[in-house]
């Protein structure tokens, strides 16, 4: 390891980790609680044109934002950026819960989502510097399972909070809680940093950065509605997204401290992680946003249980994870890696041959061999990368290993969606029926158009969106594969290397 970088002390750390687990929690919570809340937000606001952006927002600032916490702790030490993170999120949530319209609500989030960025990678840091490799793989199991009780209890906050009080206390109870945990991180986190470590080297061109990132995510979510590739507006952000990441790679190569280390590519392990970062992030974006739809206008099930039909995913991965933590010293990372990989490729596989016929048990088994997938890749990348990479990169490390599942998911729903929205608008062109017409520009009205409709446009609409939803499903499987092949560039670990970690 260098002896640069910032250095965690550890005589309080169950009160850090306190602390730390309660941050985790409103973070992870927060996109599913807002979700049971919108419909409500939207009859007090407006604005229903609009309001995909409140989701589309946080997504964009706190995915751009991650590697910008992660280096700058690096240089600055971790409790100070992650307080300012911290702050930022319990900001925006006070802003968020005082707005008076729908553009007030979205430009609100977007603050949010900053703080958000810094919630969870830098959570990931601290816990990574203050346990030993032992207990290290003991906690991110527990960060798992925070995470995955985080987005099972959300929706019920959300809705239990929307229905007895109001709106605005989803954003509030926020505030109670990232005070407190505020207060331990400052009182119990003990932090050294050398000095003339920090400064403001590469500070400039990690704000030039995320703003390509930022625009190729724009890029992406308008490309991505309707195949709108080609689309004046859709095509600037592109190009201004390259020409800004062209001119960060030109100052980035003349700089004597760059923001990214070339370094970090030069270990095997974090280019592996890496790429299969990305492609973990594109399928699992891409089940959580697409099963449920099929689930509900191809399968006609409520919108309760389409949100449940993703549900084995997050407790497969937990407990998955939770194994991991345990087996980890005996089996090592690269066999469980292949093994998660193996049953992505396999649950995957299943969901492409879901049909309008598909039954219960069928989909729940495609979701446990997906989560359980997952829970075996992910904590022994991230395990893997922090154990390799020397101490002075270690935030922005980490931190990577959650900015390119982001990224994969961003690229991966765009993919999908832009098959599926081939189908439909192709199926339109065919058959221009009003009422086949009005479900595809509405499906969020489904279940109330039902009794409305006439039963062949009903089964038009099914077949149709169950073909494009197999489009879609196919690149899922395709993306599976991709991540199998990643895992050979995983590095061959010995009995020593697993033992020197």
């Amino acid at each position: 390891m260098g002896s640069k970088g910032t250095f965690l002390l550890q005589p309080h750390r169950r009160f850090v980790t306190a602390g730390i687990l309660g941050a985790l929690y409103l973070a992870a919570m927060e996109s599913t609680v807002v979700t049971t809340a919108m419909p409500t937000i939207i009859t007090r606001l407006g604005g229903l044109e609009i309001y995909s952006w409140v989701f589309s927002i946080y997504l964009l600032t706190s995915t751009v934002s991650i590697p910008v916490w992660g280096r700058l702790s690096d240089l600055h030490g971790r409790r100070r950026l992650y307080l300012a993170g911290l702050g930022l999120f319990a900001i925006g949530s006070l802003l968020c819960g005082l707005s008076t319209g729908m553009p007030q609500l979205i430009v609100f989030r977007g603050v949010q989502g900053l703080g958000a960025g810094a919630l969870v990678p830098l959570a990931l840091t601290i816990i990574g510097e203050i346990y030993t490799f032992d207990e290290r793989a003991r906690m991110q199991a527990v960060f798992s399972g925070v995470w995955g009780f985080a987005s099972i209890t959300g929706p019920l906050i959300g809705g239990f909070i929307t229905d007895n009080f109001s709106w605005r206390w989803v954003f509030f109870i926020n505030i109670p809680v990232g005070l407190i945990a505020a207060t331990i991180i400052e009182i119990y986190l003990v932090e050294r940093v050398p000095e003339g470590l920090g400064g403001r080297a590469g500070i400039r061109r990690g704000i030039l950065m995320s703003l390509a990132i930022a625009l190729f995510l724009l890029y992406l979510m308008e490309g991505g509605q309707n195949n709108r590739w080609l689309d004046g507006r859709v095509i600037a952000f592109l190009l201004s997204s390259a020409l800004l990441f062209l001119l960060y790679l030109r100052l980035e190569k003349k700089s004597e401290r760059p923001f990214i280390p070339p370094e970090l590519f030069r270990h095997k392990m974090f280019v592996a992680a890496s790429v299969n970062g990305v492609c973990i992030g594109m399928i699992f974006f891409g089940v959580i946003a697409f099963v449920p739809l099929f689930a509900q206008a191809v399968l006609g099930r409520s919108a309760t249980e389409a949100g449940s039909a993703i549900t084995p995913v997050l407790l497969t991965w937990v407990c998955s994870s939770v194994i991991m933590g345990r087996l980890w010293r005996h089996v090592g990372f690269r066999r469980p890696v292949f093994c998660g990989m193996a049953l992505l490729v396999l649950g995957t596989a299943m969901v492409v041959r879901l049909g309008g016929t598909a039954s219960r048990s069928s989909m729940i088994l495609s979701m446990i061999c997906i989560g359980a997938g997952m829970g075996l890749n992910a904590l022994p990348m991230l395990m893997a990368v922090q154990s390799t990479v020397p101490r002075d990169f270690f935030g922005i490390a980490t931190s990577a290993t959650q900015f390119f599942r982001n990224i994969g998911g961003a690229v991966g729903v765009a993919i999908m969606g832009s098959r599926l929205s081939s189908v439909l608008w192709r199926a339109l062109h065919q058959r221009p029926d009003p009422e086949l017409v009005k479900l595809f520009q509405h499906p969020e009205v489904l279940l109330d158009a039902r009794s409305s409709v006439s039963a062949t446009t009903l089964m038009v609409f099914r077949d149709t969106v169950a073909a494009g939803l197999q489009n879609a499903f196919f690149m899922v499987f395709m993306f599976s594969l991709f991540a199998f092949l990643s895992a050979f560039l995983v590095p061959k670990e010995g009995r020593r290397a697993i033992d020197g970690f």
